[in-house]
C-alpha cells in the first residue's frame, strides 16, 4: 500500500521545490546580468541598497535582522525588521513586514503586514493591510485596513478599504468592496462582493453576498446567498435564504430557506419561512407567512402572515394578506383575495375579485371573476360562474356556464348558463335534443337524495327477488284522492294547471306508494308503481268480467233449453186443447141427439 504524504509534508515540499526554482531563477538572471554588465551603461549615480543573496533594503532599519534569508525586499522605515532567515518576502512601505519570520509574504503600504510573524504566503497591499496578521497563511488584503485585524486565519480575501477589517481566525473568507465583511471575526466560508456587503457578519459561515450592503445586517445567520443592492439587508441570523435582485428579502431577520428572485422580492419578510418568490416585488409585503410561492411581477406582493399559498402570474394573489393555502395560476388570479382560504385559480384573472370567499375552485381565464365573499363554488370554463359574488357551493363547467348565477347557492350549471336559484341544476343540450323512448334503447333517468343518476326501467328478474303476487295490495288505489292544483310560482312561474295526487295523502294509504327526502318527509308519488297496481285492477276486473261472461253465457243456454221446453209444453198443450175441443164438440153432439131423442 502506497503511503501518501501529510497535507502539511506536501506544503513543505511545494515551499521547498519552491524556494529552489526562485533560487535557480535568481542565480540565472545574476549570471545573465553580469554577462551584459560591461555592455550596459550604468546608473548614475548608481542605487543604493544592493545587498548579497538578492536582497534590497532601503530605509531606517529595513531587513536589519535579516541573516541567511534570501530575495528579501525591504523597502520603508523597519520594514522587514525581523526577516532573519525568511525569504522572498517584499515589504514597501513604513513597518511592512516589520515583525515577519516566514516566507513569500508580499506587503506593500504602511505597516501592512506589521505584525506577521510565521505566516507565509500572505499578499498585503493598503495601509494597514492584514496589520494584525501573526500566523495566518495565503491570505490577500487589497485595500487601507482589509482583513486589519486577522491573527491566524487563512486563505482570505478582502478587496477595498476596510474589507474583512475584524476577521481574526475565520478562513476561507472573500471580500471585495468597502467595508466588506468587516465585521466578521471567526466566520468562515463567506463571499462578499460590494460596498457593505455582509459588513455586520461576526460569526455566519458559508455566506455569498453580492451588491452593495447585501446581507449587511447579518451576524450569525449560515448558508444564505444574497445577489443585488440591500438584498437581505436586515437579515441577522436567519439561514439558507436566498435573495437575487435589489433589495430582495430586504427586511429579514430571522427567517429561514427563503428564496427571493427579482427586484424587491420578499422585500419586508421578517421571521417568515420556507417562502420562494420569483419576480419583482413578488411576496414584497411578507413578514411572517411560512412555505408560500410566488413566481411573476407582484405577485402574492401584499401577503403579511398568510401561508401555504402558491401564486404563478404577474400580480396573482397581489392583495393576498393572511389568506392560506390559496393556489393562483395566471395572470390576475386571485388579485384581490384578502383572507380567503383554501381557493385555487387557474387562468387570467380567475376568482380576480375575491377577497373573503374560501374553498373556491377556477378554472379558466374569468372563471368566478366577480366572486368576492362566495365559498365552495368551483367552475371550469373561461368565465364559468364569472358573475357569481356571493353565492356558495355552486359548480359551473364550461365556457360561460352559470353566468346567471349571481347569490344563489347550491347551483349545479353544466354547459348551461343556469338561473339565479338556490339548489338547482341546470344541463344544456338536453331539452333540445328530442328522444322519445321508444324501440328497445332509450330509458328513462332517475335520481336519488344522494344525487345519484341512475336509468329507471329496469324490471328483468335478474335485479328482484322475494317476488310474490299483487292479490289484493293493489285495492289501496280505491282510497287514492287525485285532485287538481297549481305549483307554487317560484317553481311554475306559468301557473299551468296540473293533475295528480297529493304525497302526504298517499302515504296514508300506502308509505310505500311516496318517495322521501333526506329528512324523511314524503316528497314525491311513486307514479310507476301506482300503474303497476292499476293494471292488477283492471285483470282483476278484466278475470271478474270473463267470469260474468260465461255465467251469463251459461244462463243463456239454460234460457234457451228452457225455451225449447216451454215450446215443446204449448204445442203439447195447445194439442191436447184441440183435443179437447174436438171431445166436447162430440159430447155436444152426443147431447143434443139425446136431447132430441128424448123430446122428440
Amino acid at each position: 500500500m502506497e503511503v501518501l504524504p501529510s497535507t502539511s509534508e506536501q506544503d513543505f515540499y511545494k515551499a521547498l521545490a519552491m524556494k529552489m526554482i526562485i533560487q535557480s531563477v535568481l542565480s540565472l538572471t545574476f549570471v545573465c546580468l553580469l554577462a551584459v554588465g560591461p555592455k550596459a551603461q550604468a546608473v548614475v549615480p548608481p542605487p543604493d541598497g544592493c545587498y548579497p543573496n538578492y536582497t534590497t533594503a532601503e530605509g531606517c532599519n529595513a531587513l536589519s535582522l535579516l541573516t541567511t534569508g534570501a530575495a528579501n525586499t525591504g523597502v520603508g522605515w523597519y520594514s522587514l525588521f525581523s526577516a532573519g532567515v525568511a525569504n522572498y518576502n517584499t515589504g514597501v512601505g513604513a513597518g511592512a513586514l516589520a515583525l515577519n519570520t516566514a516566507d513569500s509574504n508580499t506587503a506593500v503600504g504602511t505597516v501592512a503586514l506589521f505584525l506577521n510573524t510565521t505566516g507565509e504566503l500572505n499578499t498585503a497591499v493598503g495601509t494597514g493591510a492584514l496589520l494584525n496578521n501573526d500566523s495566518g497563511s495565503q491570505n490577500t488584503a487589497n485595500g487601507g485596513f482589509a482583513l486589519n485585524a486577522n491573527t491566524t486565519g487563512s486563505f482570505n480575501t478582502a478587496m477595498g478599504a476596510g474589507a474583512l477589517f475584524s476577521n481574526t481566525t475565520g478562513t476561507g473568507n472573500t471580500a471585495v468592496g468597502f467595508s466588506a465583511l468587516s465585521a466578521s471575526t471567526t466566520a468562515n466560508g463567506n463571499t462578499a462582493t460590494g460596498w457593505s456587503a455582509l459588513e455586520n457578519n461576526t460569526t455566519g459561515n458559508d455566506n455569498t453576498a453580492f451588491g452593495d450592503h447585501a446581507l449587511f445586517n447579518n451576524t450569525v445567520g449560515v448558508g444564505n446567498t444574497a445577489t443585488g443592492r440591500f438584498a437581505l439587508h436586515d437579515n441577522d441570523i436567519g439561514n439558507s435564504n436566498t435573495a437575487n435582485g435589489s433589495h430582495a428579502l430586504e427586511s429579514n431577520t430571522t427567517g429561514e430557506s427563503n428564496t427571493a428572485t427579482g427586484a424587491f422580492a420578499l422585500r419586508d419578510n421578517d421571521t417568515g419561512a420556507g417562502n420562494t418568490a420569483t419576480g419583482s416585488s413578488a411576496l414584497q409585503s411578507n413578514t411572517t407567512g411560512i412555505s408560500n410561492t410566488a413566481t411573476g411581477i407582484s405577485a402574492l406582493r401584499n401577503n403579511n402572515i398568510g401561508s401555504s399559498n402558491t401564486a404563478t402570474g404577474s400580480s396573482a394573489l397581489q392583495f393576498n394578506t393572511t389568506g392560506d393555502s390559496n393556489t393562483a395560476n395566471g395572470a390576475a388570479a386571485l388579485f384581490n383575495n384578502l383572507t380567503g382560504t383554501t381557493n385555487t385559480a387557474v387562468g387570467a384573472a380567475a376568482l380576480n375579485s375575491n377577497s373573503t370567499g374560501s374553498s373556491n375552485t377556477a378554472t379558466g381565464s374569468f372563471a368566478l371573476a366577480q366572486n368576492t365573499i362566495g365559498s365552495s363554488n368551483t367552475a371550469v370554463g373561461n368565465a364559468a360562474l364569472g358573475n357569481n359574488n356571493a353565492g356558495a357551493g355552486n359548480i359551473a363547467l364550461g365556457v360561460a356556464a352559470g353566468s346567471n348565477v349571481m347569490n344563489a347557492n347550491n347551483v349545479i350549471a353544466i354547459g348551461s348558463v343556469g338561473a339565479n336559484m338556490s339548489n338547482s341544476c341546470f344541463i344544456g343540450q338536453i331539452y333540445s335534443n328530442v328522444q322519445p323512448q321508444v324501440g328497445v334503447d332509450p330509458d328513462l333517468v332517475t335520481i336519488n337524495s344522494n344525487g345519484r343518476l341512475g336509468r329507471a326501467n329496469v324490471s328483468s328478474r335478474r335485479y328482484k327477488h322475494d317476488i310474490q303476487p299483487m292479490h289484493s295490495a293493489s285495492e289501496a288505489i280505491y282510497s287514492l284522492k287525485p285532485v287538481s292544483f297549481r305549483y307554487h310560482e317560484q317553481y311554475d312561474p306559468t301557473q299551468t294547471i296540473a293533475f295528480g295526487l297529493i304525497a302526504e295523502e298517499v302515504a296514508e294509504v300506502n308509505a310505500d306508494l311516496v318517495g322521501r327526502n333526506r329528512e324523511g318527509q314524503a316528497e314525491s308519488v311513486r307514479y310507476e308503481q301506482i300503474n303497476a297496481m292499476l293494471l292488477n285492477e283492471f285483470l282483476k276486473e278484466h278475470r271478474r268480467g270473463d267470469e260474468q261472461d260465461c255465467r251469463i253465457q251459461q244462463q243463456e243456454t239454460t234460457i234457451a233449453e228452457l225455451r225449447s221446453e216451454i215450446r215443446n209444453l204449448a204445442a203439447l198443450v195447445n194439442d191436447q186443447a184441440s183435443q179437447m175441443r174436438k171431445v166436447n164438440a162430440q159430447v155436444q153432439i152426443s147431447n143434443a141427439a139425446r136431447m132430441i131423442a128424448e123430446n122428440p
